[in-house]
């Protein structure tokens, strides 16, 4: 099998102006009555600028910048959660992206029926994600409650069985926004080794993160981005250390 890799030639990617543009009826009629001033009409946002990007197989990149950089959209660029508006995305590899771990819930079904809905979603077959079903359950640690509507669950729960299916499914390609801490203190433990785990079986990863520390450690390469652009590629602590002076 060819390595994976993954490569994007002049990629722009624009957010529409009718998310940032759309009035709420409150905000029109204070308008109407001059309470307050109509909003201004804001542009596009050109989140991605002519980006030209080549990770290869056995690469883990590290991504900083300040917020609103473009790192989260970045990465779900790659994910191809958003559509790109010109220039290539070539992606060779199974993806698997851990940024938004409670897409595909149902509050009304059970636990059990929910690892089945989020299986599929990350593209298990229902005798694949089976095979893993207790195993899940086992990690997640929620006993008798996985039979229970999810919508009786706490916050902790939650999280800890949307965590337990997603890293159950390995991936070529890791996406990680930011390294996840998932539940109480009793399961950040094991969690943590699981991320770390996921992280050493992957060909590619790809993690945007605030802690510079947690770059160094685990990447090999770090890219610096600044609106919408690389500005710096390199060595973790050749373009960490750059980061910091710029700040």
């Amino acid at each position: 099998m060819d390595n994976c890799y993954i490569q994007m030639n002049n990629v722009n990617l624009f957010y529409p102006s009718h998310i940032y543009n759309a009035t709420t009826l409150k905000q029109e009629v204070f308008a109407l009555l001059k309470l307050q001033k109509k909003k201004e009409k804001l542009e596009d946002v050109h989140a991605l600028k002519d980006f030209n990007l080549k990770i290869n197989e056995g690469e883990k990149l590290g991504i900083i910048g300040h917020n609103g950089a473009g790192k989260s959209t970045l990465l779900k660029t790659i994910a191809g959660i958003y559509p790109i508006k010109s220039g290539t995305l070539d992606v060779k590899g199974n993806i698997r992206s851990l940024f938004d771990l409670a897409l595909g819930f149902d509050l009304e079904s059970t636990g059990r029926e929910n690892i089945m809905y989020r299986g599929l979603l990350l593209g298990e077959t229902p005798r694949t994600i089976k095979e893993k079903e207790q195993e899940i359950i086992d990690f997640a640690g929620l006993g008798e409650f996985i039979d229970y509507p999810i919508r009786s669950y706490s916050a902790g729960m939650l999280i800890r069985l949307a965590f337990s299916i997603s890293t159950s499914i390995p991936g070529e390609i890791l996406l990680l926004d930011e390294v996840i801490g998932a539940g109480d203190a009793s399961f950040a433990a094991k969690a943590k080794e699981r991320m770390l785990g996921l992280m050493g079986q992957a060909k590619i990863l790809v993690l945007v993160s605030h802690d510079l520390s947690t770059i160094k450690e685990i990447c090999n390469r770090v890219i610096l981005i600044k609106q919408g652009q690389i500005i710096k590629d390199g060595a973790p602590e050749e373009v960490i250390d750059f980061y910091k002076s710029s700040i």
